[in-house]
């Protein structure tokens, strides 16, 4: 099993997570998070400069089957990139063990319903 991190772009959520739909995702989690990185740029609108150096982003956590992880990968590299600096980041991590609180199912039998 694995477990797929990204941080994308707001503007590119909708596009990522029906991306991840069609490659067989069936269940994402996805925060509003911050960050700051080294690029730092000043705004000025009606002669205020406002610091955005403060970027915000959406982070998305999800849980897989090994099988399912390269449709995954692809699915976000192709939906979430404008080409520009700040399209994002993708982690990938093992998992040991899931566990299904209702049933007491563990390994990938707990990620999902009515599959082999």
């Amino acid at each position: 099993m694995k477990k797929v991190e990204a941080i994308i772009r707001k503007t590119k959520f909708e596009d990522v997570k029906e991306a991840l739909y069609e490659a067989g995702i069936e269940f994402i989690s996805f925060w509003d998070v911050r960050g700051v990185g080294k690029a730092t740029e000043a705004r000025v609108y009606r002669g205020i400069k406002y610091d955005t150096s403060t970027i915000e982003r959406i982070f998305i956590s999800i849980y897989m089957r090994d099988k399912f992880l390269e449709p995954c990968i692809n699915a976000i590299l192709q939906s979430a990139k404008t080409g520009e600096v700040g399209d994002g980041k993708i982690f990938v991590s093992d998992v040991q063990d899931a566990y299904r609180i209702r049933t007491g199912e563990h390994g990938d039998k707990s990620l999902y319903i009515g599959e082999e």
